[in-house]
């Protein structure tokens, strides 16, 4: 290689794109690709081992890859430098590297997208950022789209972008004669619940991968999460067999149950996608166009190739736009003023709450959890709760294979704990117990009634939702999307309020130490 270095191109571990801009211009004589693992991406929150393990087996067979094709990759491992940040990392290789310029695509987190400009700044190196291809919508269409309204709507940007796009139209107008077919998305098993399912596509871990896992077991052995299962698409070709599997297996009645929950199966009629999406080694189109063509063939109805793809092209889209236009503000929401701290058994699975334990243990071990696992489960009790922000997000964040900050983070504050007050969405999530007990089989073996809210038995989160609606009855009570549900506290008589007042708070003092529930009304 020439030099000095032209071009040091600067990949994350969510930028694995084969197809990324910082490549169209790379001339192996000239250039180098520039990776590092670092211990605070891990530490910075407190990681669980499958998110850890996934980031690093990815990355470093994109490393291999590139280096196949006979480029030169600077690769910093863990264990072999000093270096405890990226931002620390980069500095050092700058110094002795001296590139003309740095080339990146901006970073998936708030923080790196400033810090990492500020070291090539700080030694006198040109940081050149190039477009992001792997969305459809950049920020800048985004924050035009955004331009004079309030409130953010997934709904409308949706239909504006489908239509731009021309993604599930015939004729200019949505297929199947509906934009959303969301109403067809909420069915739930019956009492035999959903029989024999076939399992997702696996990948069992080549010696490299083995590698990384054994790393990851020693160096990270007190973080949470299980790796014996570990088998998580790793490079685009198995991202594409894991996309193929779901569409045969699973997409044809992923609409109709896409929102129903089952003890014990983790991944029902899902497509274990997000993770192979967010680190980009696979792209939103390429998914988007295999669906739609599915449907178009007569393998899927309509509800399930519409469902699918609203969570892609609509919501995945969105909350990244929203993230980007909010930061760093977004972060520091908390309109409904939650102090309560996160309940330890987030960290253990360590609760008499059968749905709660259920998604914890999915989430712990697995490093995943389905979006009304996250949504109406894990996210709901710390709304009814009232946790901290960001404390949840930070658990999010730790927790799941396919969390990177720009979709994790509206995701949690926006949707799940309405931390913004209704930017993103037009009412909180909030519900009983007797949502779990109709979308799920959770509430025949947990020891706690969905139908009762105070006493022995009573089921935590519905104790906690009539708690929920008393302490933020002004704030709702007369909000045009709230008011009914606002309206049935004046169906229950003051003393039972008070009872349930009582009971919320006893729950709450109990979970404020931060120690395992031990009583029967907490968990």
């Amino acid at each position: 290689m020439s030099d000095p270095l032209r071009h040091l191109v600067l990949v994350l571990g969510d930028q694995l794109d084969r197809d990324s801009a910082v490549f169209d211009d790379f001339d192996p004589a000239t250039d180098a690709v520039w990776m590092a693992e670092v211990e605070h991406e891990a530490t910075q929150v407190w990681s669980g081992k499958p998110r850890i393990a996934l980031f690093l087996a990815a990355m470093r067979r994109f490393r291999d890859q590139l280096r196949a094709r006979g480029w030169t990759v600077h690769y910093r491992a863990l264990g072999e430098h000093d270096a405890t940040g990226l931002d620390d990392a980069l500095a050092a290789d700058l110094a002795s590297l001296r590139p003309r310029k740095v080339v990146a695509v901006r970073p998936g987190e708030w923080r790196l997208a400033q810090s990492l400009p500020a070291v090539c700044k700080a030694a006198g190196i040109t940081w050149v950022e190039v477009p992001d291809r792997h969305f459809y919508c950049d920020g800048d269409d985004f924050s035009a789209w955004a331009r004079g309204r309030r409130e953010y709507r997934m709904e409308h940007f949706y239909r504006w972008l489908r239509r731009r796009e021309g993604v599930l139209l015939d004729d200019g107008e949505p297929a199947g004669g509906r934009w959303n077919f969301d109403a067809a998305n909420r069915g739930r098993f019956d009492r035999r619940g959903p029989g024999w399912l076939p399992a997702p596509r696996s990948f069992a871990p080549d010696p490299r991968t083995r590698e990384v896992l054994a790393l990851v077991e020693t160096r990270f052995a007190g973080h949470p999460g299980k790796l014996d299962g570990f088998d998580w698409p790793l490079d685009p070709g198995q991202a594409r067999e894991a996309l193929d599997d779901f569409i045969v297996h699973r997409l044809p009645l992923f609409g109709r149950y896409q929102d129903a929950m089952w003890a014990g199966e983790p991944w029902l009629y899902h497509s274990r996608l997000s993770a192979a999406m967010n680190l980009k080694l696979i792209g939103p189109r390429e998914v988007v166009a295999a669906v739609e063509r599915a449907w178009r063939d007569g393998q899927v109805p309509i509800e399930a190739a519409e469902g699918f793809i609203r969570q892609v092209l609509g919501w995945r889209e969105f909350v990244r736009g929203v993230y980007w236009l909010r930061m760093p503000g977004f972060l520091e929401q908390n309109v409904l003023g939650a102090d309560q701290p996160l309940p330890a058994f987030y960290w253990t699975g360590d609760t008499r709450m059968a749905c709660l334990r259920d998604a914890l243990r999915h989430t712990l071990d697995l490093g995943y959890g389905h979006h009304i696992e996250r949504l109406m489960v894990l996210g709901l009790f710390a709304l009814l709760l009232g946790v901290r922000p960001k404390e949840v997000h930070a658990w999010f964040l730790a927790v799941y294979v396919d969390a990177v900050e720009w979709v994790e983070l509206p995701n949690v504050l926006g949707m799940a704990l309405y931390a913004d007050g209704g930017r993103m969405v037009s009412k909180p999530y909030a519900a009983s117990g007797k949502y779990i007990q109709r979308m799920s089989n959770h509430c025949s073996g947990c020891r706690f009634r969905p139908d009762e809210s105070t006493g022995e038995s009573a089921c935590p989160f519905t104790t906690l939702y009539w708690d929920f609606l008393v302490r933020h009855r002004e704030r709702f009570e007369r909000h045009p999307r709230t008011a009914l549900q606002w309206s049935h506290l004046g169906r229950r008589p003051a003393a039972e309020l008070e009872a349930v007042q009582a009971q919320a708070a006893m729950i709450r003092a109990r979970l404020a130490d931060g120690s395992r529930p031990e009583h029967g009304d907490d968990g």
